[in-house]
């Protein structure tokens, strides 16, 4: 049982914003489990595997272990979890950022004429990052320390690519905000948050741009990479004071900047709320129990 680095998960970790923060974690020394179904390429609609990215990350000074998960399957969630904390004895960072999202969410018409399956992001996605927490937050309240991250955007908060992936990203944010609370009246050290990404340049944005750069014209310039909410992440679990972030949504551009760190061109990158005039939900403090 090695206990000589951090041990994060991040889930759906085969491409994209997962991706990137497994690589990230990676460079700040963490053994980081990078879940997902896609082994070999040609699985997804995106290339990328598990194993991949898990070479990447032990490429970047950690240790990368990849476990092939269907986050839709509630037992083999179970079992990724029970494998970490029987191979490492803890759970330090959980990243839910495993989704089901499809390249018809940005297909031309309304959401009555796409196809069903874009609905899935709901399930796995929302539901799939409530699993996760319900059988990671157990070991972290019990170790006494531990950050539950969500990956959210502005999308939560205006329109973007209709109601499946609005109710996904509204969901998350309220969900960290409620966990929030339950860690806070069990006196445990554990952390919930969900994170505003900014666009980002993963494999399936840049496509979209350049297959459709009129639309997405308005991009140019003010994109991060999928690792810089992996660094922030990073940043609030080693904070003295990480449990002043919890149960907030973050605006990852603003706390990346408070910390410190830099991105694409040793830059900040902008602000949602200056990108988009979308505010993190300010949630109100009643509660029934």
């Amino acid at each position: 049982m090695s206990r000589s680095r951090p041990v994060a998960i991040v889930t759906g970790a085969s491409r994209g914003a997962g991706r990137g923060i497994a690589r990230a974690l990676g460079a700040h020394g963490c053994t980081v489990y990078v879940t997902g179904r896609s082994e070999h390429e040609g699985m997804a609609e995106i290339s990328g595997t598990i194993h991949a990215t898990a070479h990447e990350v032990t490429a970047a000074g950690g240790e990368g272990i990849a476990v092939r998960c269907d986050h839709a399957d509630d037992p083999q969630v179970e079992a990724m979890i029970d494998r970490v904390i029987h191979e490492q004895g803890r759970i330090d960072i959980l990243v839910n950022n495993a989704c089901a999202v499809s390249d018809a969410l940005s297909a031309p018409g309304q959401f009555w004429e796409k196809p069903l399956h874009i609905g899935n992001m709901i399930d796995v996605g929302t539901r799939s990052g409530f699993v996760a927490s319900w059988f990671a937050a157990p070991h972290m309240v019990k170790q006494d320390k531990g950050l539950i991250v969500f990956t959210s955007s502005p999308g939560a908060m205006h329109y973007c690519f209709g109601p499946a992936y609005g109710a996904h990203k509204a969901a998350v944010d309220k969900m960290a905000f409620d966990m929030g609370i339950d860690f806070a009246d069990a006196g445990a050290n554990v952390a919930a948050v969900s994170i505003w990404m900014g666009a980002l340049t993963t494999e399936r944005l840049t496509s979209m741009m350049e297959a459709m750069p009129e639309r997405f014209a308005h991009l140019e310039g003010t994109l991060e990479t999928p690792d810089y909410t992996g660094h922030v992440s990073w940043a609030i679990y080693n904070d003295p004071q990480m449990m002043r972030f919890n149960g907030k949504t973050l605006i990852g551009a603003e706390t990346g900047k408070d910390f410190g760190i830099t991105d694409i061109d040793d830059r900040f990158p902008p602000s949602a709320r200056d990108t988009t005039g979308a505010e993190p939900p300010a949630y109100f403090s009643h509660k029934v129990k």
